[in-house]
């Protein structure tokens, strides 16, 4: 990791200043993504951009703000070229500060009263020479990870997915982002009903990252950094919410924010029969015992009652048990203290046994542990 202080001037920074709304905002000669793509819109209130402007006209310093280097280029100062190459830079901590500057010169706003062009030649002149410090980060991308995690710590922090899109950062993060995270973007239309969190902030792409590639999301944009478009994420996504839909027709807000992905990915070559699912399902939401109703479609589809967090004996039916069986282990028959014995159906669940104190048997940690490894 290489970390390298720089002195940029206001006129340096403003350089080509270009605001393309959701394209993203550039500067420093279309050296800079000051705004990527990738990142939600977010400025200072007024009192904060004022404070930033009130600081350059009484050349106080300003707290030290972090690019990334993308390229492993020396930062180029005043008398380089003009015509911007493609980004060679990116904000990691400053974006408002960056923003707010560049939108003063640029005659977005007034200060105290006055736009910059009602600024007097030296008023601007001494605005435009103030000296920013900008520390030049470079190195490999998981280096750069941490150190973007590390520095995310004030102000609009950006999610995990901001910040890997910052690291993997090209022509197949563009294209994810249209289908994934963009306002009315095509996925929150197609399945806004079963996905969590709030799509714009990288949620959506986040989840289905994880879907795709069984939990390693990094190791996925590592692979198809450079693909010209993320075509293959948006088919999977489009294929995964067409099984939801075909399998469990009728809706019900139980299915909103379930790992889709992981059940398509484990379920989606079984022949299922919808109807016999259904009906499942309501007997399920019936049934007393079932105490989280959202682990019925995990259970209807693997099996699995640890899904269904099936309601647990009481302590006062536990003592009962306990006492009844005077600290005797109803499988191996040796005694135990109550703290070293756990409750047990003596007619399991799925053969109709229910919660209550007839049924209720007391074993000994191992032998109920190991019953339920069989």
């Amino acid at each position: 990791m290489k970390i390298v202080p720089h002195e940029i001037t206001v006129r340096d920074l403003y350089e080509d200043y270009e605001d393309n709304d959701e394209g993203g905002v550039v500067g420093y000669g279309g050296k800079l993504d000051i705004r990527p793509a990738y990142q939600r819109e977010f400025v200072y209130k007024d009192k904060q951009r004022d404070l930033v402007i009130d600081t350059l006209t009484k050349s106080y310093p300003l707290n030290v703000m972090y690019w990334a280097d993308r390229g492993g280029n020396e930062v180029s100062h005043a008398g380089g070229s003009k015509k911007s190459q493609g980004a060679q830079y990116e904000v990691m901590d400053g974006q408002q500060r960056t923003i707010s500057i560049c939108q003063y010169v640029d005659g977005d706003f007034a200060f105290k009263g006055k736009y910059f062009h009602n600024l007097q030649k030296d008023e601007k002149e001494k605005i435009l020479d103030y000296k920013l410090t900008v520390y030049v980060c470079s190195g490999t991308d998981s280096e750069k990870l941490e150190w973007f995690k590390t520095i995310n710590i004030a102000g609009a922090e950006l999610t995990e997915q901001e910040l890997r899109n910052a690291v993997y950062a090209g022509p197949w993060v563009t294209d994810a982002k249209r289908y994934f995270s963009r306002r009315n973007c095509a996925a929150h239309g197609l399945a806004e009903n079963l996905m969590n969190g709030e799509y714009i902030r990288q949620k959506y792409l986040e989840t289905v990252l994880k879907w795709i590639n069984e939990g390693d999301i990094e190791g996925y944009m590592a692979e198809h950094q450079h693909d010209a478009n993320a075509l293959a994420l948006w088919t999977y996504f489009q294929s995964v919410i067409t099984w939801v839909n075909a399998t469990f027709p009728n809706y019900r807000k139980l299915m909103k924010g379930l790992p889709w992905g992981d059940l398509y990915n484990q379920h989606s070559g079984e022949v299922l029969d919808a109807a016999k699912l259904e009906a499942r399902i309501l007997e399920l939401i019936a049934d007393d015992e079932v105490e989280s109703k959202r682990g019925i479609y995990l259970y209807v589809l693997n099996g699995q009652e640890r899904h269904l967090s099936l309601r647990a004996f009481d302590d006062k039916q536990k003592w009962a048990a306990y006492e009844k069986q005077q600290g005797i282990c109803a499988k191996c028959g040796e005694h135990f203290e109550f703290s070293q014995m756990e409750a047990d159906h003596i007619t399991p669940w799925h053969e109709g046994g229910k919660t209550v104190a007839e049924n209720c048997q007391m074993l000994c940690q191992f032998d109920n542990r190991s019953k339920g490894k069989k």
